[in-house]
């Protein structure tokens, strides 16, 4: 789809409460060094929206007319990373800043482009297969370095195409965006019917958008989910799970949920999840979404394996059985939890398995010492604790648990009386060798 190109309205200064204070220090240095060599360079994106909105913004991504490569050559300490579109990243200590070069939206191939890319493709793999190499990966048309125009209309709703200029403190904006902030509405660029079809994950994001926000959507957003969330049994399942782990870990993770279900998402998602709508289910996300905003940022102890299991405990059979219970063994079983098509990694299911194995433990008032500083040991320790804490419902069990933890693993049998070493007898010094058979003396 082709979007015509206008010149962006400037929001100046005093028209708009974002401050230069609400801005991360290093995002600001690079965007200051990009200026200063000639790159139009703008904080980009979710940031300047959220600012906006006045919320805390998760990250601070920056948008520039510089080429990677351009981008690396000015900063040390910047990665360039991907295959499919080149990022910058740019590294603080920890933290990382993501620097975009601005793309532009790529018009739908023709037939008979298509019919060349596929013939191209089958050739070279013909040719790959002939000398017993690898097929040579084809990056999709999509990632074409654009202008700052360009890079606001590829972007799917207005008020996530607002670009800062932190020079002159002032916000350009191509697409009325700002109309749209100040409104609370999400609104697509373009006919949401063709943006929808390009890429389904949008209509996921609409929807997450507006209830991690508090906004309102379009209409006209809402009937073209309406008429397309099929279409998003046609995404990446990998893409679908990492968006579910997002949610998770959004804070709001019961009210975007909620409202996937009620717009007919949810079951092209995860069909289990759309089915075990429930208290169960909410009540468990409701404690998730607890413990997440008690923090700033997501913490680390939210493991995907925690994640999932939060999901999934209401309504899946996620522990190994009890001894004796199946004769066949573990690894023969097919796993008892599923996402519909989401490929689940085998790793956080067995993770979550140790998570909860161990619940048994912690909650057990009858443990020795000896096995409790044994259980503080457990690779799983810290992540049960984790659990324990959002779904236990037992803060005293915590605070003894972390008690014995911070305390460090002590000596073992430190809790039994000492044994006396029994000290081994040496023997004698053997001494001259006697003479054999007669012979002489020495």
């Amino acid at each position: 789809m082709t979007l015509p190109m206008a010149a962006p309205a400037t929001i100046p200064r005093a028209e708009h409460i974002l401050s230069r204070r609400q801005i991360d220090g290093d995002a600001l240095k690079v965007i200051s060094r990009l200026q200063q060599h000639g790159y139009e360079t703008y904080l980009v994106g979710g940031g300047v929206r959220d600012l906006l909105l006045e919320r805390r913004p998760k990250d601070f991504d920056v948008g520039t007319s510089a080429h990677p490569q351009q981008i690396k050559a000015l900063f040390r300490n910047c990665w360039i990373i991907g295959r499919r579109f080149r990022l910058a990243h740019v590294k603080f200590g920890d933290k990382t800043l993501e620097v975009a070069t601005f793309r532009k939206q790529v018009p739908p191939e023709t037939d008979t482009e298509r019919a060349a890319r596929e013939e191209a493709r089958e050739r070279a793999r013909r040719e790959a297969e002939a000398k017993g190499v690898r097929p040579r990966r084809f990056i999709p048309r999509d990632n074409t370095f654009g202008t700052a125009e360009e890079d606001a209309f590829r972007r799917d709703f207005t008020i996530n195409a607002l670009f800062y200029d932190a020079s002159s403190r002032s916000i350009l904006d191509y697409v009325d965006g700002m109309r749209d902030v100040r409104s609370r509405t999400i609104r697509s660029i373009g006919d949401p019917n063709e943006r929808f079809v390009e890429d389904p994950v949008r209509m996921l994001r609409a929807v997450v958008l507006a209830a991690r926000l508090d906004l309102s959507i379009d209409p006209a957003v809402t009937a073209a989910i309406r008429r397309h969330r099929g279409e998003l049994v046609h995404s990446s399942p990998a893409r679908l799970l990492e968006e579910l782990y997002k949610i998770a870990r959004s804070g709001a993770s019961e009210r975007i949920i909620r409202d996937l279900g009620s717009s007919g998402l949810l079951k092209y998602v995860a069909p289990e999840l759309d089915k075990a709508r429930s208290d169960a289910l909410w009540r468990a996300l409701a404690a998730l979404d607890r413990y997440r905003r008690g923090f700033d940022d997501a913490p680390a102890t939210l493991s995907n394996a925690l994640l999932l299991g939060s999901l999934v405990s209401s309504f899946a059979v996620v522990e190994r059985p009890r001894r004796g219970a199946a004769r066949e063994p573990l690894a023969d079983r097919p796993p008892e939890v599923s996402l519909g098509v989401l490929p689940v990694a085998r790793r956080d299911l067995e993770r979550l398995r140790q998570i909860l194995d161990l619940q048994r433990r912690l909650a057990d008032p009858r443990l020795s010492p000896r096995a409790r500083r044994a259980v503080t040991q457990r690779a799983a320790f810290e992540a049960a604790l984790t659990w324990m804490t959002i779904h236990g419902q037992t803060p005293e069990l915590v605070e003894g648990w972390r008690t014995d933890a911070d305390a460090g693993p002590a000596s073992p049998g430190a809790d039994r009386p000492r044994r006396r070493r029994r000290r081994r007898r040496r023997r004698p010094p053997a001494g001259p060798q006697e003479p054999q058979n007669g012979g002489p003396e020495g």
